[in-house]
């Protein structure tokens, strides 16, 4: 049985997912943002096994380094990390928001937060092979604007969201390629289409799809051996938009967000 870290845990597929696990017989780490909340899960998760919550602010690069800083001093046997916590397209019409760091907010929570908390718990994953990282990515992806990467020109929420989640299929792709060989796996997925979500409701938008329908995917790749760089619709193997492959792409990505998360 492993030992499994997924943030956004307290609604949702995190939610969901965390029940799964944690009936499975894995040891769930479950984050969320709001400590009320994060409590109550807990309790409910411990009447079905072993559980434990952490508290962090994904929007804060500092909260997210902590996060990783506390989870892998309690937890040296962690071997699953799953990236699945996001911030969605916003309310229609909704202005451009920022992050603690000043960072646009889906950039940073959807993007930067995963890359950064995967890096603070990377040591820990490499001492506990085979495991593996699972990023909770989405069908919706366009290039980024790397002369507009904080997206100041014609903002759009959807927009920004979706180019979030091409970097971080792109970054997928370029850390399996640096963990080939570690005994590390990490995959990307598109766990289904508009799903039952307080994210999905606030963007406007009718649900297609309930969480369970979402699950699946993040299962197996959590709990099952499925390669390594790859991208996923559900459960079936599938392509990320085509730009996320390139290698010039992804070396830019991996330069601007060191950048990034230099400031």
């Amino acid at each position: 049985m492993s030992t499994i870290l997924i943030t956004g845990a307290t609604s949702g597929l995190g939610r969901y997912v965390a029940f799964e696990l944690v009936r499975s017989g894995h040891v769930v780490l479950a984050h969320g943002r709001d400590p009320g909340r994060t409590e109550q899960l807990v309790e409910e998760l411990r009447t079905e096994g072993d559980a434990e919550g952490f508290v962090a602010d994904l929007a804060s690069l500092a909260q997210v380094r902590e996060l990783g800083g506390h989870v892998a001093d309690a937890h040296p046997d962690l071997d699953v990390l799953v990236n699945n916590a996001g911030v969605g397209a916003g309310a229609p019409g909704a202005g451009r928001e920022l992050s603690a760091d000043g960072h646009e907010l889906r950039l940073a929570v959807n993007y930067l937060a995963p890359v950064v908390l995967t890096r603070a718990l990377l040591p820990v994953l490499r001492a506990n092979t085979p495991s593996r990282i699972v990023n909770v990515g989405s069908v919706g992806q366009d290039a980024l604007d790397f002369d507009d990467i904080e997206f100041r020109r014609r903002y759009d929420g959807f927009a920004a969201y979706r180019r979030a989640k091409f970097a971080l299929a792109a970054h997928t792709f370029t850390l399996a390629e640096e963990l080939a060989d570690t005994g590390v796996a990490v995959n990307v997925l598109h766990p289904a289409t508009f799903m039952d979500t307080a994210m999905v409701h606030e963007g406007g938008v009718t649900p297609w799809n309930t969480v369970a329908d979402g699950a699946p995917g993040v299962l197996a790749l959590a709990t099952q051996d499925l390669g390594s760089g790859r991208y996923f619709d559900g459960t079936n193997p599938s392509r990320a938009h085509a730009e996320t492959y390139d290698r010039e792409v992804q070396k830019h990505l991996s330069t601007v967000t060191d950048q990034l998360l230099a400031l």
